[in-house]
């Protein structure tokens, strides 16, 4: 629309620089939530986002806001963003992308000299990641009236220490209610996480919709013992149910559904000894999937493994799910906007459903919207090697920019 370009080298060196914060030796970054380096990656954003000419916003949870008044302040604003805390020794795209995009997407509109009908917004939300404050998407989940703020101020790291102190020990508690209010569409620009877009050779996607997930959490209780003396027939051995149950998810993904994921990601042992019987073993689980009922016959069946595994080895076992999250179409109209940005830049394209969460599912509840996917190199994500090349970026954000000025143009 117009003349409208982003400035790449701006662009560019924004990225590098912000990817200094938390820097690893692997080229990764490590900023979990409300950490020192997230404090500082969160003080950068907001100082940048003024910078633009945003006004900025800080909610009780921490989310950031930036605004840019339209033509019309009475309309409700257009949203787009992401986050910017990451995985323990994550990469540096994730998640990064859709907030330094969102930030360039105003920079391209400012030099342009344009002002939109509708206001504009761009966020970054908190506690995206959810590995160091459970569950994922916290931030996202309170403004979007999923959970409340008690509950959010109240989850816990392994440490001991709350989301609501660290929010304040790192000045980002803000007055702002969070909760939901009128926007009239978001978008979300982010790395796909998976493999599709880069074996096809596509350099952009349109998202149609997120998995539905189960999170749940296992806990086995033995009996300890000397690894040696203790002969087989006579040992309650935590470790060994846990293996059945990981092969068991194994089994599942391979019968209940052709695009049903499982994880066995977390695993904690006590007493964690190289000569004595493993007495505890808590894990995680994590099954995914684009029909819901997919995921609620796997989560079914990992029960009664897990009861069974229990009952071979003479276990007591506790079970929760701590976390469900439906499977999630986007708007058509957000997505045919997506599609109809590309189709004018004249970019090859395919349509997406995302395997991962991401804030969008939350604000799809709330008001139509849709995301925007950019290839990972050899579909890694999550760790320190996550690479994205920047042509991929430019596009993505090139459309995120195109798709912004669409929405943002309607009265």
């Amino acid at each position: 629309m117009g003349d409208v370009t982003i400035d790449n080298q701006r662009y560019r060196e924004r990225f590098e620089k912000f990817s200094e914060i938390g820097a690893t030796d692997r080229e990764g970054v490590n900023r979990p939530s409300l950490s020192n380096e997230n404090k500082e990656a969160r003080y950068t954003i907001v100082e940048w986002f003024r910078d633009a000419g945003l006004s900025v916003t800080i909610d009780e949870v921490g989310n950031i806001f930036g605004r840019r008044e339209g033509n019309d302040a009475d309309l409700d604003p257009v949203l787009f963003g992401s986050h910017i805390d990451s995985q323990y020794n994550g990469g540096r795209y994730d998640g990064v992308i859709g907030v330094l995009g969102s930030l360039e997407v105003i920079e391209a509109l400012n030099d342009a000299n344009i002002t939109t009908e509708r206001p504009l917004e761009v966020v970054a939300w908190s506690n995206e990641e959810g590995v160091r404050f459970q569950p994922d998407m916290l931030g996202s989940g309170v403004f979007c009236d999923i959970f409340d703020v008690e509950y959010a101020y109240s989850r816990e790291d392994k440490n001991g220490k709350t989301f609501g102190e660290e929010l304040e020990r790192i000045d980002f508690k803000g007055d702002t209610p969070s909760e939901p209010r009128p926007l009239h569409c978001y978008f979300e620009l982010h790395v796909e996480q998976g493999p599709f877009l880069e074996q096809e050779d596509l350099p952009v996607a349109a998202v149609e919709g997120v998995f539905g997930f189960s999170w749940m959490n296992v806990t086995f209780e033995g009996q300890a013992n000397h690894a040696g003396p203790t002969p087989m027939d006579m040992r309650h051995d935590a470790m060994v149910a846990t293996s059945d149950v990981v092969q068991a998810v194994r089994r599942i993904t391979a019968t209940e559904g052709t695009d049903l994921v499982g994880t066995v990601g977390s695993v904690d042992v006590w007493p964690n000894a190289i000569n004595v019987i493993p007495e505890t073993v808590e894990f995680t689980l994590d099954f995914r999937s684009y029909d819901d009922e997919v995921v609620e016959t796997a989560v079914q069946r990992i029960q009664q493994e897990i009861e069974w595994a229990a009952e071979r080895e003479g276990l007591k076992y506790e079970f929760e799910e701590i976390m469900r999250i439906d499977a999630d179409p986007f708007d058509q109209g957000c997505i045919d906007t997506v599609v109809e940005s590309i189709e004018e830049l004249g970019y090859d394209y395919t349509r997406l459903v995302s395997g991962a969460g991401h804030d969008a599912n939350y604000l799809n509840k709330i008001c139509p919207t849709s995301m925007i996917f950019v290839p990972s190199v050899d579909g890694i994500s999550h760790r320190e090697s996550e690479y994205t090349e920047w042509e991929d970026i430019q596009v993505g954000t090139e459309v995120l920019l195109e798709a912004v000025q669409k929405q943002a143009s309607k009265s």
